[in-house]
């Protein structure tokens, strides 16, 4: 038996059949099948794999440190919690987030993301 979540966490990632059929069978999933499903973000050519992986830091690298931080908690912590329960953390932590910011300091990281996305 699994003791490090898999039966919880792969269950919730593709859903209890999927997670079933894998876990049960021990059948092993193509590349493609595993993006399909939501295994992996994205599948690449090997040759393009520490490329794409080094583009990909390098846009995470350019987020604050803080904000980043306390995303991800936001995701790790809403992912715990029903869904409605989820949504109003988020509405609560947004609201203490955006009371420490000014309009000028979210257009001017608004404008950061979006010409960054245009060049990509």
């Amino acid at each position: 038996m699994p003791g490090w979540g898999l039966s919880q966490k792969l269950s919730r990632l593709i859903g209890p059949y999927r997670a079933r059929e894998l876990s049960l069978s021990g059948n092993f999933l193509d590349a493609a099948t595993a993006e399909r499903w939501g295994l992996v973000n994205r599948v690449v050519p090997a040759d393009a794999l520490l490329p794409a992986a080094v583009a990909l830091a390098h846009d995470m690298a350019t987020i604050d440190p803080a904000f980043s931080a306390a995303y991800k908690a936001l995701i790790n912590d809403g992912y715990a919690l029903p869904f409605g329960q989820a949504m109003a953390l988020e509405a609560t932590r947004s609201t203490a987030a955006n009371a420490r910011v000014s309009a000028a300091d979210v257009e001017a990281a608004r404008g950061a993301v979006q010409e960054r996305g245009r060049k990509q």
